[in-house]
């Protein structure tokens, strides 16, 4: 480990290492196989950056999108380590130069898209090459009951066969234990050791609240609690993108889309802009974040329900990876519920998968409607133990909802649905109730069934929340004609006949929970130190652009921070300044300390 801290500290500039980096890494560099779950922004890279810099020859890097190796490989120069990427970006004569200097052995780290590397000509490269060890990044992938699932994923397992001596190590943030043990099939890494960190993440804050108007509700989140911040919103559509970005920009926020169906040099050009810029919102569908290494994104919202709890905690995963106070927002609507349902039921998948789908949906919807610490479900569902002490960093610690014994109201409920036929939507089961004489009730003369009128101690808002409630309890589902009825489930007939109570939630109206702490909060900071920060940003963002990389790679802000704090002097002081490795003093030590000495 002498030599894995000499290089932590040399080149990365931290001084300690965090979680169980150490065991990790002290076992890749023996030459040992593992399987690596680490929650996104824990320090997944230098699990395998470091052994690549231990071990004689060149590390591959199997990694799933473009962009990701060009964030890791941009960043690896900033700090004076030989890497490249080989993908589809680049030119014949680019890919040629970067292949031959792979033979030479020129590089510590080569990233390479699965793609490319089962190509005949990349196995045959590789068997001439000295090799390090292989890192399989977003391990995951190679799911196929994954929100991320990548075909080229499963053939993997060619590693182990043709290069059995060479230690690989799979690395991933999201992974149930059914996922995990499909990793290890699929790759081949039977016998491989398994890490397992806490999937915690304290610095997010968990926020789900009931859809009303959506866009609206986004906007009031936006303005009052990330102002001027950098930030992701999901939607479903890339129609549902583009007119929220739209919206949004309307409103004075600087969004912009982001979606597959774009023209591929516009996606490029947003991608680049929320990487480069301060305080731009990405509105985008699930196509855009896997590899994205933005630190400072303090909030990632959903407009659309997720299809799964793994879906969910990677994309929210991309908020605070700087460790900085950051918000996971999700405004959720009965729609929602029945979309992903129909979605399952309607899908040309076997039986199985269905089954799984729907099992890792109904996950969600109880994460959803949770009256408990929504941070304790979800470490739960990753099999982590978790303590019953509210984490008191989420919208139920902070302002627990009200349950309320939803019994009778769930009766009525469900009876409505049954004299109905099961043949009609919410909306219309709501005016029966309420005892609403329209038109379209009196055409099926369901103004003379005995639920008409029996729900008028409910108004509208609160009963939509209980059938939204009673489908995600499994009471109730929607029809597979894509009608929009509901119908009765077989765990329905025990409310129904008073053998088992229903609690439901209490809706709160303009819901608030304590505002957060922001990333440039300058409390504490004097005058002088705050024109110090203001300087140093500046010299950042002009350095940024000169090097053609995001004002991230060559400092992050909690840098910046303790170089404000600490105020160094000289190299050897500068040298001690947690980010600051041997070839950031080289190249920036004279600029910082001409700052610092003011």
């Amino acid at each position: 480990m002498p030599q894995a801290s000499n290089i932590l500290k040399d080149i990365f500039g931290y001084s300690a290492f965090r979680g169980q980096q150490a065991e990790v890494i002290t076992h890749v560099a023996v030459g040992g196989d593992c399987l690596v779950l680490m929650p996104t922004g824990g320090g997944k890279s230098l699990c395998y950056q470091i052994p690549a810099l231990m071990r004689n020859g060149v590390a591959v890097v199997v990694s799933p999108l473009i962009a990701l190796m060009q964030n890791q490989v941009a960043a690896l120069h900033e700090l004076g380590v030989r890497s490249a990427f080989l993908n589809s970006s680049l030119t014949h004569g680019e890919a040629f130069d970067v292949e031959r200097n792979f033979l030479a052995g020129q590089y510590d780290l080569l990233y390479v898209a699965p793609e490319r590397l089962l190509t005949p000509r990349f196995l045959g490269l590789m068997a001439n090459t000295p090799l390090a060890l292989f890192a399989i990044d977003e391990a995951h992938c190679v799911s196929q009951w994954g929100h991320d699932f990548r075909p080229e994923y499963i053939q993997l397992s060619v590693l182990q066969e043709r290069f059995p001596d060479v230690p690989r190590i799979a690395l991933t943030a999201t992974a149930d234990t059914v996922t995990r043990k499909e990793i290890i099939e699929r790759l081949g890494l039977n016998g491989a050791k398994i890490f397992v960190s806490s999937f915690d993440r304290p610095n997010i804050r968990y926020q789900v609240i009931d859809r009303t108007s959506g866009r609206s509700q986004l906007l009031d989140f936006i303005q009052s609690e990330h102002k001027g911040d950098a930030g992701i919103v999901y939607c479903m559509s890339r129609k549902k993108v583009e007119e929220t970005a739209g919206w949004l920009v309307d409103k004075g926020v600087n969004a912009i889309p982001y979606h597959a169906g774009m023209n591929t040099q516009v996606r490029s050009h947003h991608q680049e802009r929320f990487l480069r810029e301060d305080g731009v919102v990405m509105v985008a569908t699930i196509a855009f974040g896997m590899g994205i290494d933005k630190p400072d994104v303090r909030f990632v919202a959903h407009l659309d329900l997720p299809k799964s709890i793994e879906g969910y905690y990677q994309e929210t995963g991309r908020a605070g990876r700087d460790g900085q106070a950051a918000t996971a927002w999700m405004a959720y609507g009965l729609g929602d519920v029945v979309r992903q349902l129909r979605m399952i039921e309607n899908s040309e998948a076997e039986d199985q998968f269905k089954r799984v789908a729907s099992t890792k949906l109904n996950a969600l919807l109880a994460l959803c409607e949770a009256s408990v610490c929504r941070r304790t479900l979800l470490l739960r569902y990753f099999g982590e133990i978790a303590t019953d002490t509210p984490c008191g960093n989420c919208d139920v610690c902070l302002d627990p909802p009200t349950v309320w014994d939803g019994t009778v109201a769930a009766q009525k409920a469900l009876s409505c649905v049954y004299r109905t036929g099961q043949n009609f939507g919410v909306g219309y089961l709501i005016d029966v109730l309420l005892g609403n004489d329209t038109d379209r009730v009196k055409q099926w003369m369901h103004n003379k069934v005995s639920t008409f009128g029996i729900g008028k101690e409910l108004d509208e808002k609160v009963w939509r929340a209980v059938f939204r409630q009673l489908i995600a309890l499994g009471f109730l589902t929607p029809d597979s004609e894509g009608h929009g009825s509901l119908l009765l489930t077989e765990t329905s007939r025990a409310v129904l006949k008073g053998l088992q109570a229903v609690y439901l939630k209490q809706q709160k109206e303009n819901r608030r929970v304590v505002k957060l702490k922001r990333s440039d909060d300058l409390t504490g900071f004097e005058p002088i130190e705050r024109e110090m920060w203001e300087r140093l940003r500046l010299w950042r963002t002009e350095t940024a652009k000169e090097h053609g990389v995001p004002a991230y790679v060559v400092f992050h802000d909690a840098t910046l921070k303790e170089l404000v704090r600490l105020c160094p002097q000289t190299e050897k002081e500068l040298s001690q300044v947690m980010g600051v490795g041997s070839h950031k003093l080289e190249m920036y030590g004279v600029s910082l300390l001409g700052i610092l000495r003011g």
